[in-house]
């Protein structure tokens, strides 16, 4: 097997690996896996859950023994940079090219999707895509269809056609836009028919399809179609001016960062308008070079070409008209000035569907737009959760690098509309929208819970993320903040949480935690007030250091959480959640507590009065008081448990069984009651209460508020 190196590419990754290619010698669809995950591996190949792969071996017919061609190919959803093989569909090759006998015309096409499952070889595969028979039909063992940016560029430019056709002297064939499917299957057939020595086609403002004899003939051959068309757009850079040149000057990224922080709230609260969304913001090189331009305002309306770009971006952005520089200190009168952008966006997104829509199209969706540019400052998405934001904004960023390119070489070309409509709103696409799980209760849900790098706060984080929501995790412990980050990452992955150094008695630290909330998720939706020290002394040996440091921490710092907080959920206009982490102490009076007790006292009162107050913003405030939560906590590893040991006469290593037994319940009070205590109070069922007290001590008369 003759190995190439990197060196022949600059504009793609060269990644095969001979040794652990010749492992898989004899296994076809190890190879396509291992090939599939290559391509997926660089995002200049391929998006993020885009294209599909697929390889033709000799298998055994499991129903006569008989060796028959297989086709593996990549199934409905996922992403071949992470490819399995339980990610693959495998079908009878015969029995899907034999479709053609009862193909009924392209308006017949969307039936011979269920057709497909009558071709199934190995019933544990996955749902084949409607891609299937755009392998099936051609002829090669193994085949790469991608949506690599460079070439895009040319299949969505108004001279692509022409282009393709000099640029790789007649070997790349070309194949008009139409809808994937099974007709689309049968035209890259009859293109192959006629040409058979072609090494590729391209399919107009779609993508691009190679093959080889084997895995790696295909790679290779991806590799130096794509990297010949990323050459030729570099050529052409030079010889133009890029989107027409600059028409805003960049300002600094601390200024950005201060902007989009401050805006993302207020898009955020517009966006949310019919289902609660999670933002991604970036300011990427390639976004500011498009939004800066002078060509934004002709090119932005146009849309996307590529139908997963469109899929994931909607029908166009909606550009905003702020400067750059805009004084947004006073977000209720940039409230005012955006809100009819944003009616406007809404009306052309109806206009849009009333005179696209088919007798038997799907109900209009969202009309809200999940791209919105901000000229000078960056690009923000919205959408149903973290991943699908961020995702969006990658999927922009490629329909940004394909416009750069067609308006290198030509004049870039999008979707007609009746086109994007027919792909948004394919009864295919629905049919995959409604088999989708059903939303968890707090999906769309941004919460910031303090000192979350461990015991309560750990546990509350994790109980937020595993009922859909997204997480800032905080705390003033740089280490512990790392290993909390690490373990969440591997648990959960990287979409589902960010991080912020917090100590709750600094104002820098807790503009930068509100900050982080924006930036990340859009907003903010529930504050989790944990952060805590406890001090237990006698009076006469308590300090008033130990004293401020209680009322700065406990108190003060929840007062300083939620006033900050409060802003942002103003700007959202959807309500929120403050719950306060407190004690049984607040209600209940014992030895060696005087500054700790009353602290809580002060807290809980402080709960009471904001429940009060906030009421008309439809934001709650709860309390939660438990009691010796001792797993996992930094305040039960130092002198606090050794002071509550001796004013009850106990041994430390006795604290949780003397808790225990003085409960009503005889139980031990873990990290993960507190955790469900909280979602039980921001996870739908208790929407109309305020001002409450939830005790989660195990049952202590003393504690009870009434």
């Amino acid at each position: 097997m003759e190995t190439l190196t990197q060196t022949k590419f600059k504009h793609v990754s060269y990644l095969w690996d001979k040794n652990k290619a010749e492992q898989l010698q004899n296994d076809e669809v190890g190879l396509l896996i291992y090939r599939s995950n290559l391509l997926g591996a660089d995002l200049r190949l391929t998006n993020y859950g885009g294209g599909n792969t697929s390889c033709k071996a000799m298998a055994t017919d499991p129903l006569t023994g008989k060796k028959t061609e297989v086709m593996w190919v990549k199934g409905s959803g996922g992403d071949i940079g992470t490819l399995k093989r339980s990610g693959l569909a495998a079908l009878y090759v015969d029995r899907l090219r034999s479709l053609e006998n009862i193909y009924r015309g392209i308006d017949h096409e969307d039936e011979m999707v269920e057709l497909f499952n009558h071709c199934i070889f190995d019933l544990a595969s996955k749902a084949p895509s409607i891609d299937t028979p755009l392998h099936g039909f051609l002829p090669f063992k193994h085949i790469d269809h991608l949506h690599p940016d460079a070439a895009i560029a040319i299949a969505a430019s108004k001279d692509g056609k022409r282009i393709t056709q000099e640029l790789f002297n007649g070997t790349i064939g070309w194949v008009d836009w139409q809808r994937p499917g099974f007709d689309l299957g049968l035209k890259l057939k009859q293109c192959i028919d006629e040409k058979p020595d072609l090494r590729g086609i391209m399919l107009g403002s779609h993508g691009l399809f190679t093959w080889g004899n084997t895995a790696y003939e295909s790679y290779v051959n991806t590799l130096e179609v794509i990297e010949r068309c990323a050459e030729y757009l570099k050529e052409h850079y030079s010889k133009k001016k890029i989107f027409g040149g600059e028409k805003i000057k960049n300002i600094s990224k601390e200024e950005r960062r201060g902007q989009a922080a401050a805006l993302a709230p207020v898009l955020r609260g517009f966006c949310s308008r019919d289902n609660r969304m999670i933002g991604h913001f970036t300011d990427d090189d390639r976004v500011l070079e498009f939004i800066n331009s002078n060509d934004l305002e002709r090119l932005a309306p146009m849309g996307t070409s590529c139908p997963d770009h469109f899929l994931r971006t909607k029908i166009s952005p909606l550009v905003l008209t702020l400067e750059p520089n805009e004084d947004l200190k006073d977000w209720k009168k940039i409230k005012e000035r955006i809100a009819p952008e944003f009616e406007a966006y809404r009306q052309m997104y109806q206009d849009y569907y009333k005179s696209c829509k088919h007798p038997n199209s799907p109900a209009i969706r969202d009309a809200n737009p999940v791209v919105i540019l901000y000229p000078g400052i960056g690009m923000f998405t919205f959408a149903k959760d973290k991943q699908t934001a961020r995702v969006a904004a990658e999927f922009y960023i490629n329909a940004i690098n394909v416009m750069k390119g067609a308006e290198a070489i030509s004049t870039y070309t999008s979707l007609p509309r009746q086109e994007a409509f027919n792909i948004e709103y394919w009864l295919l696409e629905e049919a995959k929208l409604q088999r989708m799980p059903k939303p968890k209760p707090l999906t769309g849900r941004v919460a910031i819970i303090t000192g979350s790098a461990g015991g309560i706060g750990k546990a509350v984080a994790k109980k937020f993320v595993n009922e859909g929501g997204c997480v800032v995790l905080s705390d003033n412990d740089p280490t512990r903040i790392k290993q909390a980050e690490e373990e969440f990452r591997l648990e959960f992955g990287k979409d589902a949480f960010t991080s912020t150094l917090l100590d709750v008695t600094n104002a820098g630290h807790i503009e930068e935690a509100m900050k982080t909330s924006a930036l990340d998720f859009g907003g903010l939706d529930i504050i989790v007030n944990n952060a805590g020290l406890s001090i237990s002394k006698a009076l006469e040996d308590h300090t008033e250091q130990d004293w401020d440091l209680l009322y700065d921490v406990l108190v003060k710092g929840q007062f300083l959480m939620t006033k900050s907080a409060l802003t942002i959920m103003r700007k959202q206009s959807v309500g929120g959640d403050v719950i306060n982490i407190v004690s049984k102490n607040a209600l209940v009076s014992g030895p060696n507590n005087a500054g700790y007790g009353s602290a809580k006292a002060a807290q809980l009162h402080l709960s009471r009065l904001n429940a009060a107050e906030l009421g008309a913003d439809k934001i709650r405030v709860n309390t939660i008081n438990p009691d010796a939560v001792i797993a996992d906590s930094k305040i039960w590893a130092g002198a606090w448990a050794e002071g509550r040991a001796k004013a009850y006469g106990v041994s430390v290593e006795e604290l949780p069984s003397f808790y225990a037994k003085r409960t009503l319940l005889n139980e031990i009070i873990l990290p993960e009651d507190i955790a469900n205590a909280c979602f039980a109070l921001v996870g739908g069922l208790l929407n109309k209460s305020t001002g409450n007290i939830l005790n989660v001590d195990g049952g202590v008369a003393m504690s009870f508020p009434r």
